[in-house]
């Protein structure tokens, strides 16, 4: 058997096991352990590569980033930061066409640059933008899929778990990654922005229930609106994590492990001004804040040791000899990779996308003479697609568990966020095509 066959045969093993619903750290682990040990007929050898994974993995500074940006985006949640940024937005936009669904995608944006969890945004919104809007008129399906298509921007601007994810892989610098989401983000929030103002234009049928519109639209012009000294006060502590995170990482002050521990601190802080901390709420965050870091560090771990046994194989350079005696060259190689990850993100979540796929890629990436913060910017953007496609789309599924009403179905929300993966594909042709519109700022 060649390495080239041997190493499908590993990658469609892995590939089962997780759909037979074998834990993804296991899945790996266990391929990896298993591929090493077949390929070198020892035991030991497969042992000592695993502690060295497990150690490597681990050890390096940079991982401390996971645990303080998970811990800032669970206290700005918890501190309803993101409710007030949606009031804001919607007092500014109340006047403008799909006004409360630009409100929702403009107030998601603020939120993803102190979130970097995408999950955290859907669940955040699902609660407070998605009854909001239906009591003024929009269709159940557009708020709970604008909920869902928007909570994405949680991945690309930053900070981003997928960056640091994709960054410790492929071991380039996370703070570099950062930066470079910027413009694709702040890019898809706009496309975002048009599409929703273009449908509540020229299709105001998929947006609004035309006859609860009539009746609320009476409602909404005669509620309260915010003063621009309410509107200040509730921007204040976003609007200061934000520039404290970024402004650090964009200026060289901060590595992005301190502008972790900066902006948990800040995020902290901005819990108990606002006593969101009381009720056992304090000990719920560190709970799950050590629950998701423990599990990405694992995986990343498994990740590393997966990495180390396509290399023993030789895996990268016989697909990266394939495609270049294919006569592909970079653009075959990027469509396929491309449509390769598209697929995965209709099985998979994100993470286990990136920790199969990265491993593999890079190195063939590197071969082809790809710029791998460009090319990280891609498959992030690709990943993310993947939150919103069925049947897994995790976002989709979150907004639906979040939401909690039985006369929501999945399919609808899946429906209502499809313009979403529309626009999310529109962008990441423009950034496969235009590689400064990723490294312009970094």
């Amino acid at each position: 058997m060649t390495e080239l066959e041997f190493g499908g045969v590993l990658i469609g093993a892995l590939v089962v096991l997780v759909l037979m619903g074998v834990h993804i750290a296991i899945a790996l682990i266990g391929i990896g352990f298993a591929g090493i040990w077949l390929m070198r007929e020892d035991v030991q050898m497969a042992m000592r590569l695993f502690y060295l994974s497990a150690y490597n993995g681990v050890a390096d500074y940079i991982f401390a980033t996971i645990p303080l940006f998970v811990l800032m985006g669970l206290l700005v949640s918890v501190s309803n930061v993101g409710k007030d940024t949606f009031d804001v937005a919607d007092a500014l936009l109340r006047r403008v066409r799909g006004g409360l669904g630009v409100a929702t995608v403009a107030a998601n944006t603020v939120f993803a640059a102190v979130t970097g969890v995408s999950i955290a945004s859907a669940a955040v919104f699902t609660r407070v933008a998605v009854p909001e809007m239906v009591n003024h008129g929009y269709r159940t399906a557009f708020a709970a899929g604008t909920v869902a298509g928007s909570s994405v921007l949680g991945m690309m601007i930053p900070p981003s778990l997928l960056f640091i994810i994709y960054g410790v892989l492929a071991e380039q610098s996370i703070g570099t990654l950062f930066i470079a989401g910027i413009i694709p983000g702040f890019m898809l929030a706009v496309v975002f922005v048009v599409m929703i103002v273009l449908m509540a234009t020229y299709a105001p049928g998929m947006v609004y229930d035309l006859k609860r519109q009539r009746d609320a639209s009476l409602q909404r012009s005669a509620g309260a609106v915010l003063t621009s000294a309410q509107m200040a006060g509730k921007l204040v502590p976003i609007v200061l994590l934000v520039v404290l995170v970024l402004g650090g990482l964009y200026s060289g002050l901060f590595t992005p492990t301190e502008a972790g521990g900066i902006g948990a601190f800040g995020a902290f802080l901005v819990a108990l001004s606002r006593r969101s901390l009381g009720q056992g709420k304090l000990w719920r965050v560190l709970h799950e804040t050590g629950s998701i870091s423990v599990t990405i560090l694992i995986l990343l771990i498994a990740a590393g040791f997966y990495s180390r046994m396509l290399s023993v194989a030789g895996v990268p350079m016989a697909i990266s000899d394939m495609v270049q005696s294919a006569g592909l060259g970079p653009t075959g190689f990027l469509l396929i990779y491309i449509f390769i990850v598209l697929t995965l993100g209709m099985i998979l979540d994100s993470s286990s996308m990136l920790l199969i796929m990265t491993p593999v890629a890079v190195p063939i990436a590197t071969e082809l003479g790809f710029n791998l913060i460009h090319f990280g910017v891609i498959t992030v953007l690709a990943v993310e697609i993947g939150l919103l496609t069925p049947p897994f789309g995790i976002s989709v599924f979150t907004v639906k568990s979040t939401l909690n009403d039985p006369k929501v179905s999945v399919e609808s929300i899946f429906a209502g966020s499809l313009p979403y993966v529309g626009a999310m594909l529109f962008v990441l042709l423009l950034v496969a095509v235009f590689p400064a519109l990723s490294l312009a700022l970094t």
